[in-house]
């Protein structure tokens, strides 16, 4: 069977638009003589739509709009649409995460989703009923004289071979493939973190290994909010070889023969760590500014390597004519600082500004010179600094309707090592889920594969804030590389005090490291939303107290 891949890139909520970008991608695959297309999950919506779903009126707006598709596509190829439904039964939530069959110009047939993921960024059972069991034909779709076993997303993750347990109760694969389908259908909106299509291409050619038909897989291209979806739907052989994969982190519609593994091509891709950051990056950066209205973006730049990839991002993102670089040198700043501002804006053809902060400086020293006195100087006056900085670049971004890019990494978010309402300040942060190491890391391999615009100056030289004579980032934090193992153990693996001491960190760093973490719970509540990356970033499945006497 010939099968359109329809890997798009929706707007959550804009049931319009995606209906004409599911339609345009269905004309184009029929053309390229697909029998059936197949979109990702929830592409009618977007994913994840989240409180959309709690409103009737956008389910029933859902149910609309399909009907409409199913009606355009009268005389095309039929359709697996990934959407949503209302359950009609009274009993339990209001709502089937579910891939409709369009044929014939009207929806025949609904599959819905069975395993409905609450870890990390996922809150399905919030809004979801399971697919009830009971059914064998519940999977089940039968076409062109073809019986395909249809599994939305989760559904073809929980294979007991494969992982050596299961984290659900059923199966649906192994309930489909008790009615001996020809080909699996898997629908998902599956988000990125670095490494996982290696893991999703091992995992998805051993079930169909295992079961010995073809499978195809369609996942959503993009990003929304802080995830990033990387595409790269895949199709494999019923002996589990890759025969087909389609373009990453863009749209692409391609058409899968299952009849014919040589017929079909892999798409090249790098899956090295730093380009696979790079391209999150750009990719979220761009998706989150234009999906949110924006067409400009402002970033403040520094001198420092944080700031300098974010610019270069910004650029990359959404045309150097669409970013506008601040520099707002102190007394403390360095004349190479300045310099290496300067020449990162030239390189990348980035506008630029200079505001000179040391007459506000003057003006809060003056104001607060009675309150203050009798107390030394301390970092009071530095995050003053910071925050006449962010002033300034959210009066230039409400002036001119450009969104701010916040510049801190997750090295810095993680131990409090930035200010509130200064350096935090803005609408996105880019690289709030890289590690202070990751930036020096994408910086490199960015100036070596992309363009070399980063100057040395910026990547070889201390880390400094700069808001006193001679700081350096390491006068307060532990040299980086111990510091970002330790948040890595910590954040990502789940380790507690006692588990990182035991693999051999010096005892009082450890502790050191994850009080300052503790303590800075209640900035990362008020940050900025930023693109996930690791398997547990500082986003939505961050779910950590404030108010509490954690000891981990």
């Amino acid at each position: 069977m010939k099968i359109g891949v329809l890997q798009l890139n929706p707007i959550v909520g804009d049931l319009d638009g995606n209906a004409a970008r599911i339609l345009d991608a269905a004309r184009r695959a029929h053309s390229l003589g697909a029998e059936l297309c197949v979109t990702s999950e929830m592409a009618l919506t977007g994913y994840p739509p989240r409180d959309l779903l709690l409103y009737e009126s956008f389910v029933e707006r859902v149910r609309e709009r399909a009907e409409e598709l199913a009606g355009a596509l009268r005389d095309g190829p039929p359709l697996l649409l990934g959407a949503v439904e209302r359950n009609p039964s009274g009993l339990g939530k209001p709502v089937f995460n579910c891939a409709l069959f369009c044929e014939g110009g009207r929806i025949t047939r609904s599959v819905r989703k069975t395993l409905l993921p609450t870890y990390d960024v996922f809150d399905e059972a919030r809004y979801f009923e399971p697919a009830p069991a009971g059914d064998p034909e519940a999977n089940i779709i039968r076409t062109h004289g073809l019986t395909l076993a249809v599994t939305v997303c989760e559904d073809a993750w929980n294979d007991k071979d494969y992982w050596d347990a299961r984290t659900y109760a059923r199966d649906p694969l192994e309930e489909a493939a008790a009615q001996s389908p020809d080909i699996i259908v898997n629908l998902s909106a599956s988000p990125l973190f670095l490494g996982k299509q290696q893991l999703r291409e091992d995992m998805l050619g051993a079930v169909a290994r295992k079961y010995g038909v073809p499978m195809v897989y369609v996942n959503q291209a993009g990003a929304d909010d802080d995830l990033v979806f990387d595409g790269r739907s895949c199709a494999f052989a019923r002996d589990g070889g890759l025969m087909a994969r389609a373009q990453g982190f863009e749209e692409d519609v391609i058409v899968v023969d299952t009849d014919n593994p040589s017929a079909n091509t892999v798409a090249d891709d790098d899956f090295c760590r730093e380009a696979e950051t790079w391209r999150a990056l750009v990719t979220g950066t761009r998706d989150y500014v234009r999906k949110s209205g924006f067409s400009k973006a402002l970033v403040g730049l520094s001198g420092g390597i944080d700031s300098a990839v974010t610019a270069a991002v910004a650029a990359e993102a959404l045309g150097a004519d669409n970013v506008t670089c601040v520099l707002m040198p102190s007394p403390y700043s360095s004349r190479g600082s300045i310099d290496d501002s300067l020449e990162l804006a030239k390189n990348l053809g980035i506008r630029t500004v200079t505001l000179p902060i040391e007459p506000i400086m003057a003006q809060f020293e003056k104001t607060l010179a009675e309150p203050f006195a009798g107390y030394e100087p301390d970092t009071t006056e530095e995050n003053i600094q910071s925050r006449i900085r962010g002033n300034l670049l959210m009066a230039m971004s409400n002036k001119f309707g450009a969104l701010l890019l916040t510049t801190g990494n997750k090295s810095e978010l993680a131990v409090g090592y930035c200010t509130i309402y200064g350096d935090m300040s803005g609408g996105y942060a880019v690289i709030s889920d890289v590690d202070k190491t990751g930036v020096f890391n994408v910086a490199k391999w960015y100036n070596a594969n992309v363009a070399p615009n980063i100057p040395e100056a910026i990547i070889t030289k201390p880390p400094s804030a700069e808001l006193r004579p001679d700081q350096k980032d390491q006068d307060s934090l532990p040299d980086y590389a111990v510091l970002d193992a330790i948040l890595a153990r910590h954040i990502e693996h789940h380790q507690s005090r006692a588990e990182i001491i035991a693999a051999g960190f010096d005892e009082a760093t450890v502790n050191r490291v994850l009080n300052l973490v503790r303590g800075a719970e209640f900035k990362r509540r008020q940050a900025a939303p930023g693109i996930k990356l690791t398997p547990r970033s500082f986003g939505t499945g961050w779910r950590m107290p404030l108010a509490c006497r954690r000891d981990l």
